[in-house]
């Protein structure tokens, strides 16, 4: 049972990192000011939104996984607080956790609608440290992190 938990859990957090970084990227097209004028059709902002939930999404089912995961011993408050007792790499994927479920959440539009601008916007650029911690988080903690497949696509 557990192999095929194993592989699962890691697929699951290679989907959710590939999207965030999609997602981080896309955000980036759609608003770049110095690439030009401003995107404006509601496809590219419904894209990152929707990138953005599903990295949120394929994040939560990581987590599940590895919860169910009996080999790999986490306990549920493991998953929420970030402590020494189940070391850095844990750690590092649950800050990281914790700031793209703020950014997902402060961009709702009955939440964001209600945050002045400039809050909003720099909630939503702690986006780009957090996708250093998930590669940190990844790189520590996964037992195929060198291989070339992960490393290049």
């Amino acid at each position: 049972m557990s192999e095929w938990m194993w592989y699962l859990t890691r697929s699951t957090g290679i989907v959710a990192a590939v999207l965030a970084v999609a997602s981080l990227v896309w955000g980036f097209t759609f608003s770049a000011r110095n690439t030009g004028r401003r995107l404006k059709a509601n496809w590219w902002l419904a894209l990152h939104n929707w990138l953005g939930g599903l990295t949120l999404g394929f994040t939560g089912a990581h987590m599940l996984l590895a919860l169910l995961d009996t080999k790999a011993g986490l306990r549920f408050i493991d998953l929420l607080v970030p402590s020494s007792q189940v070391g850095w790499a844990i750690g590092w994927g649950v800050v990281a956790f914790w700031v793209f479920a703020v950014v997902t959440l402060t961009s709702i539009a009955r939440v964001r609608r209600r945050l002045p601008r400039k809050a909003w916007h720099l909630v939503h650029l702690v986006s780009v440290p957090a996708v250093l911690v998930m590669a940190i988080h990844a790189y520590q903690i996964g037992s195929d992190a060198l291989a070339r497949w992960f490393l290049w696509g």
